[in-house]
């Protein structure tokens, strides 16, 4: 028995030498080719208008290689560079906070750190808007000065940021908290009423004879803001300064907003030693000429950082507009709501387009967009204010539900923090495109494919291209 197994074993022992010697032969055999490993040269996540993936990091490989494939090509270019960004974010109303205030601490905690933190599970929102008083998205009409009918306060002696304390205020406290960098821009709505010539919160204009105080009124807000650490980075004059329907609204034209800047609000804030900016118009892509007139005015002009825009009407083009005429101005985008009666299909490629691709690239240095949050009844709101404006997030109880502003802002807060800077990139057949070049040196790509079909096609950097494929209706972000 013994005789028989082992030329069996020494015949086993032979035959593998032997083939470990082919082996290593055929590893040195200059005629056959390397196996090689592709390596993922592009991080890339994913959101399809389906809802079947949202915000998904995704397992494809993507190599640069210096060759090109056949395909259609986005071309990158971080040598041309444009405006530097300022942020991605939503507007946090009365509204919103008092929702967000009244999750448990834990449940807010994680929630808060998930918006504005770093880590891998947050979006990195790094741009808020807020109201100076009360929004249509309040429970109440609120001013912080509001005095009995009849009775006016000049020298703002009852002013008080009261209305604010509750919810507002420990909101911003704690993101701050998360992320010290985050820039906050005020909004007011209305004046005091005392102010106005209607003495209502629904349109009316700024009585002349207030100027003066109500500049003073911003110098205030300003300064009790800091004192309670929240630093304002900047003001527009007044939200939606066309709209006399809204409640609140007031009704400002282009000649009585030059007038206020250059006569009281800029050297307020020059006496104050205020350094907050000064934004323009805040209103519509229809009407470019409102913020061009009062830049064309020279002496409201200097006290003037730049313009903001919504796209209610209008396209965003009116943005490069303003760029053109005035190219040593910035542009800001503050606000695009999301409907209750929208679609997520149809409001993620919207959006996508116009709010986060279009702005960037006509020379806005925000994203903005509309409400943070709501209940399930699209509330709280004040009467006459909007029934169907659907928050980035829904806050029902204790749950948090995520809707589609959440994915529309996230797809690039995350991925392109402040300080980074919008660089070249074409755009092809369905595909929309806007790149940044990150402080880190990174480069992000953030593509739409607002086509029907899936589309192939090649990233070109340099001298080198990646070929990826993104499905038909769906945003992609690349980071390399």
């Amino acid at each position: 028995m013994f005789k028989t197994r082992i030329p069996l074993l020494l015949f086993s022992f032979a035959t593998l030498f032997v083939c470990g010697v082919c082996k290593k032969s055929s590893d040195n055999n200059p005629d056959t080719p390397p196996v090689v490993t592709p390596t993922n040269d592009v991080e890339y996540w994913l959101t399809k208008a389906d809802q079947s993936v949202l915000l998904k990091k995704q397992n494809t490989t993507i190599s640069f290689s210096s060759t090109a494939s056949p395909y259609q090509n986005i071309d990158v270019d971080s040598a041309t560079k444009y405006q530097t960004i300022d942020g991605f974010g939503y507007t946090v109303t009365g509204g919103s906070a008092k929702l967000i205030n009244a999750l448990t601490p834990s449940v807010k905690t994680a929630l808060l750190n998930e918006l504005f933190g770093n880590s891998a599970d947050a979006i990195g929102v790094s741009y808020l808007r807020v109201s100076m008083g009360a929004s249509d998205l309040s429970e109440a009409v609120f001013s912080y000065d509001d005095m009995p009918t009849g009775q006016t306060d000049v020298n703002l002696t009852n002013f008080s940021l009261a209305a604010d304390i509750a919810d507002l205020v420990p909101v911003l406290k704690q993101i701050l908290l998360i992320n010290p960098n985050i820039k906050i821009l005020a909004s007011p709505w209305s004046p005091p009423v005392w102010m106005k010539d209607n003495g209502n919160s629904i349109g009316g204009s700024l009585l002349p004879a207030y100027y003066s105080a109500y500049a003073q009124y911003f110098v205030k807000y300003i300064q009790a803001m800091a004192t309670n650490g929240i630093p304002i980075n900047a003001v527009t004059i007044q939200n939606e300064p066309e709209n006399p329907n809204n409640n609140p609204s007031m009704v400002m034209t282009a000649t009585q907003q030059a007038d206020f800047i250059k006569n009281n609000l800029g050297p307020a804030f020059q006496a104050a030693s205020i350094t907050t900016k000064i934004i323009t118009f805040d209103h519509n892509c229809d009407h470019p000429d409102y913020p061009i007139s009062i830049l064309n005015d020279a002496a409201a002009k200097p006290y003037v950082d730049g313009s903001a825009f919504h796209l209610y009407s209008g396209d965003i083009s009116a943005l490069s507009t303003v760029h053109n005429a005035y190219p040593d101005k910035n542009l800001y985008f503050t606000e695009q709501w999301t409907s209750g009666s929208g679609s997520f299909d149809g409001d993620l490629k919207w959006h996508l387009k116009n709010v986060i691709i279009g702005s960037m690239r006509n020379w806005s240095k925000t994203a903005l967009e509309w409400n943070l949050a709501n209940d399930a009844a699209y509330g709280p709101h004040i009467p006459g204010g909007c029934t169907e404006c659907k928050g980035a997030l829904t806050i029902n109880g204790s749950l948090v539900s995520r809707n589609v502003g959440y994915y529309i802002v996230a797809q690039a807060s995350k991925f392109v923090p402040q300080g980074s800077v919008r660089i070249s990139s074409t755009l092809a057949g369905s595909l929309y495109t806007v790149a940044f070049l990150r402080p880190d040196g990174k480069k992000v790509l953030i593509t739409l494919n607002e086509g029907t079909g899936d589309a192939t096609f090649n990233i070109r950097y340099k001298t080198r291209s990646a070929l990826t494929t993104l499905p038909a209706a769906s945003v992609g972000t690349y980071i390399w």
